[in-house]
């Protein structure tokens, strides 16, 4: 390590990759982000990250494995050495170059948070004020897009609620949008396998009485454990479900793309939830949950609301 700090102290650290944990606030991350950015023009790589907790104001994360030829040492802090999830033709399962040194700073049963806070010391790094958190504006426009969507929840969701994180494609600005939030805890899934959304939200309503549960739910994917919204009724949990409806399997068709498969008919099918459509809002309701349909993003932020002050569980079948 003696080597690596040398280097980073001289701003050499275009190469230097850093593997954080899962389970890690944030906060943290980003204290320790603004503190070197004081002194280097690193480049730092993080992986996303499942459990958080994080206070409104806080700057996005970003990875960049595509620039993963550009690394030359990787710092595990509290985490294993980063694979692919998937086994895709070609392309290695390993997403170190082979010509990377790795560096362990932590190791999993380690204090992660005191590693980085003794890393930052070492560097000399100083220390930073926290960002000042502002809330985002509800947007003007009414069409359902990505950025309308997440501009709304960022600005519309309740002080210290649980954010559940399955929205898989339609998602993707979700979790850097939400820094603009209200404090908030953010749960999601790892990634390799889908449905995990609303028995994750179920349990978080049950661990943490008195919080607004909010999840954030792909179609496809909820289809996998839909039994858990009767559960959610039977226990009156307050639970927000947004149900994006796009009628299709998005991230299998981008699976099929990875693996270069050239997918005929029948294949395509089997990624299509519109034949018949599936009636939401009437699976819900036969569950036990109340439910409504949004067809503009006008009409999502009025339900958001509305459904938030609801004692028990809600979902807002947004069409996207």
């Amino acid at each position: 390590m003696k080597t690596i700090l040398a280097r980073w102290q001289a701003n050499f650290l275009a190469g230097l990759a850093i593997v954080l944990p899962a389970v890690i606030s944030v906060a943290v991350v980003l204290w320790l982000f603004d503190r070197v950015a004081n002194i280097t023009d690193s480049l730092l790589f993080f992986l996303p990250h499942q459990i958080t907790h994080r206070n409104g104001g806080e700057g996005p994360i970003y990875w960049y494995w595509s620039l993963a030829a550009l690394v030359w040492a990787i710092v595990l802090i509290g985490t294993m050495a980063p694979v692919a999830p998937f086994a895709y033709p070609d392309k290695p399962g390993y997403l170190a170059p082979e010509a990377a040194t790795t560096h362990v700073l932590a190791r999993p049963e380690q204090d992660v948070a005191d590693a980085l806070a003794r890393l930052a010391d070492e560097l000399g790094a100083p220390d930073v004020p926290a960002p000042e958190h502002k809330r985002v504006d509800l947007p003007t426009k009414a069409e359902i897009t990505q950025e309308n969507i997440t501009q709304m929840l960022a600005a519309l969701l309740p002080e210290n609620a649980v954010v559940i994180d399955e929205s898989v494609s339609f998602g993707r600005n979700f979790f850097n949008g939400l820094s603009a939030a209200a404090p908030h805890d953010w749960l999601q899934i790892t990634g390799a396998a889908i449905g995990s959304g609303l028995p994750m939200a179920t349990g978080a309503a049950i661990a943490a009485p008195g919080r607004r549960v909010v999840a954030l739910q792909a179609d496809g994917s909820a289809m996998y454990t839909l039994q858990a919204l009767w559960t959610q009724a039977r226990e009156r949990l307050p639970i927000t479900t947004v149900l994006l409806s796009n009628r299709k399997y998005q991230i299998l068709l981008g699976e099929l793309i990875n693996v270069g498969a050239n997918a005929g008919r029948v294949a395509l099918d089997m990624m299509d939830l519109g034949n018949p459509d599936i009636a939401w809002t009437n699976l819900a309701q036969g569950m036990g949950v109340e439910a409504a349909r949004a067809t503009t993003a006008n009409e999502f932020a009025d339900l958001f609301v509305q459904a938030n002050k609801t004692r028990g569980p809600f979902l807002i079948e947004l069409m996207t």
